[in-house]
């Protein structure tokens, strides 16, 4: 194949990182990818009610790192890192959060999230994206992560999927949330919001039906949001 006429741009050392991280994803790790709808009327109200109470803005990011959460302390194996002596299974729940730099990308952990309320979730959250965007992260925040979210509903994606990063074993791709006509089986016709999510996970550590359970999870926590503590927690030590 001949190369065109143009001019090279030289990668940025974030850009080159993470050329090698996702090269590296794509080569080693067998992919497969699990989707479901969730109803998010339920989280979308509550959200809004806990917001107005506790004088915290609580996004839909905060309420899927809470349900996130759920789900990995009912499947430890998403929970994980890969080694070549077998499934780490970690102690600490540290969901990584996808952050658009300019320039890249980068994931950092939201540390200790097992237990956390969902005030407690989203100035977490609020606070670890400024940091990312002024360089004032944390070395455990960089690297600790056991398990990753990916939201693009803000941007208008309805569904996409991602690349799992070395060494953990799953991550979750969200789209927005839209409107839809909903059709019961007596015919009468309701509105609800929904949003598709996207489990991407390394088949070396778990399967199928695995996907499939840690979704149930996630959608049970966001259509039952009663499961989602709003309650403040300590800092992590």
């Amino acid at each position: 194949m001949s190369v065109p006429a143009g001019r090279i741009v030289e990668l940025t050392p974030m850009r080159a990182a993470i050329a090698r991280r996702m090269s590296e994803s794509q080569a080693s790790v067998p992919h497969f990818y699990v989707s479901t709808e969730i109803s998010t009327l339920p989280i979308e109200l509550h959200l809004e009610r806990v917001s107005a109470e506790s004088g915290v803005a609580v996004s839909m990011t905060a309420a899927l790192v809470g349900a996130c959460a759920v789900a990995l302390s009912e499947m430890p194996s998403f929970n994980s890192v890969w080694t070549e002596e077998g499934l780490l299974l970690a102690n600490e729940i540290n969901v990584g959060v996808a952050v658009a730099l300019e320039g890249g990308l980068i994931a950092p952990a939201v540390l200790g999230c097992r237990g956390l309320g969902l005030t407690v979730i989203a100035e977490r959250v609020a606070d670890l994206v400024s940091r990312a965007r002024t360089r004032k992260l944390r070395a455990p925040e960089l690297t600790g992560a056991t398990f990753t979210l990916s939201n693009l509903g803000m941007y208008d994606v309805v569904s996409f999927s991602a690349l799992v990063t070395p060494p953990q074993v799953g991550i979750l791709a969200v789209g927005r949330s839209a409107a839809r006509a909903i059709v019961a089986a007596d015919g009468t016709v309701t509105t609800d919001r929904v949003l598709v999510a996207t489990l991407s996970a390394d088949h070396r550590a778990v399967d199928g039906a695995d996907a499939a359970r840690f979704l149930g999870f996630l959608k049970d926590a966001l259509e039952h949001p009663d499961l989602l503590s709003i309650d403040n927690a300590e800092e992590p030590s």
